[in-house]
C-alpha cells in the first residue's frame, strides 16, 4: 500500500469513533468540515511557513487547497479552543496532586488528610491557593464535588477519588476527549518523524484471544495497576515542579483501557466457511 492509502485508512479509523460522538451530540458534517478546514489553516500558518519569511494567505491557500478568500476568513476567526476551560481542568488536577503529595495536606499515615475548608496552613483554602492560582476556594470545591473527587463533611472536605474525571459532566468529558486524543496523536506524529533515540514513549499491550469470563478481572487488574503507576509518577512530577512559569514545561503520561468483543465475533463469522 502507498503512504496515501495508509493515511486514508488511518483517517477513516480515527473518524469512526469521532463521527459517533459528533452524530450523538447533533453535530452535522458541515460543522465538522468547518472545524477541519480551520485546523488545516491554523497548522499551515503555525508550522509550514518558509524559514525567515512571513507566512502568507496565498501560500496557505496553495498548501491546503482552499481558496484565498476562504483561507483569509478562517485565519481571522481566531482560536476555537476555550483556554479557560482547559485551565480549570489543569488546576483541578494540580489541586488533587498537591493534596496527595504535599506533606502539609497529608495525615500522619501519609494519606490525603480530611481538611477544614477554611483556616490554617493545612486547609482546603490553602491547598487551592497554593495549587490552583486565582480560582476561588468555593469555585474549586464545586468543580471537584461535581466530578466526584471530594466530599464535603460539614466544614471539612475529604478526598474520595485521587483523579479528576468529570464523567457526570458531558461538556467536561468532551473536552477531555479533545485534549487526550490530541496528545496521543501528537506523540505518534512526533515519533513518525524523529530518530529512534529521540522518540517518546508510546506502547500498549493487547491480545485478541482473551476469554470473555476473564475480561472483568483484567479490567479490575488494569485499573489497580494503572492507578498505582500514575500515582507514583504524579508524586515524582510534583517533586520536580519548576518554581516559576518561565522555567516550566508540560509533560504527561496517559493510560486507557479498551475492549471489543463484537469485532472479534464479526471476524470469526467471516472466517467460517
Amino acid at each position: 500500500m502507498t503512504t496515501h492509502q495508509i493515511l486514508t485508512e488511518t483517517v477513516y479509523r480515527i473518524m469512526r469513533p469521532l463521527a459517533r460522538v459528533l452524530l450523538r451530540n447533533g453535530v452535522a458534517f458541515h460543522t465538522f468540515a468547518e472545524v477541519a478546514k480551520k485546523a488545516f489553516v491554523d497548522i499551515a500558518f503555525e508550522e509550514f511557513g518558509t524559514e525567515g519569511r512571513k507566512q502568507t494567505i496565498s501560500r496557505v491557500s496553495a498548501l491546503t487547497g482552499l481558496t484565498r478568500k476562504e483561507t483569509k476568513r478562517l485565519h481571522e476567526l481566531g482560536s476555537l479552543i476555550d483556554e479557560a476551560a482547559i485551565q480549570r481542568y489543569n488546576r483541578a488536577v494540580r489541586v488533587l496532586s498537591g493534596w496527595q503529595n504535599d506533606p502539609d495536606f497529608r495525615d500522619s499515615d501519609g494519606r490525603p488528610a480530611t481538611l477544614p475548608i477554611e483556616g490554617g496552613i493545612s486547609s482546603f483554602h490553602e491547598l487551592v491557593r497554593r495549587y490552583s492560582g486565582d480560582i476561588p476556594t468555593q469555585a474549586m470545591l464545586a468543580v471537584l464535588e461535581a466530578g466526584g473527587s471530594v466530599q464535603r463533611l460539614g466544614e471539612q472536605v475529604c478526598l474520595k477519588r485521587p483523579a479528576y474525571l468529570p464523567a457526570d459532566d458531558p461538556c467536561e468529558g468532551l473536552r477531555i476527549l479533545g485534549a487526550d486524543t490530541a496528545e496521543l496523536i501528537a506523540t505518534i506524529e512526533f515519533n513518525l518523524r524523529m530518530p529512534p533515540e529521540q522518540r517518546r514513549f508510546q506502547r500498549k499491550v493487547s491480545n485478541h484471544q482473551i476469554r470473555k469470563d476473564a475480561l472483568q478481572r483484567f479490567h479490575a487488574l488494569a485499573a489497580e495497576k494503572s492507578q498505582a503507576l500514575l500515582e507514583e509518577l504524579d508524586e515524582w512530577l510534583a517533586r520536580h515542579e519548576a518554581g516559576d512559569d518561565e522555567n516550566a514545561c508540560y509533560a504527561s503520561l496517559g493510560i486507557h483501557y479498551a475492549e471489543d468483543c463484537l469485532a472479534r465475533e464479526s471476524a470469526c463469522k467471516e472466517e467460517t466457511p
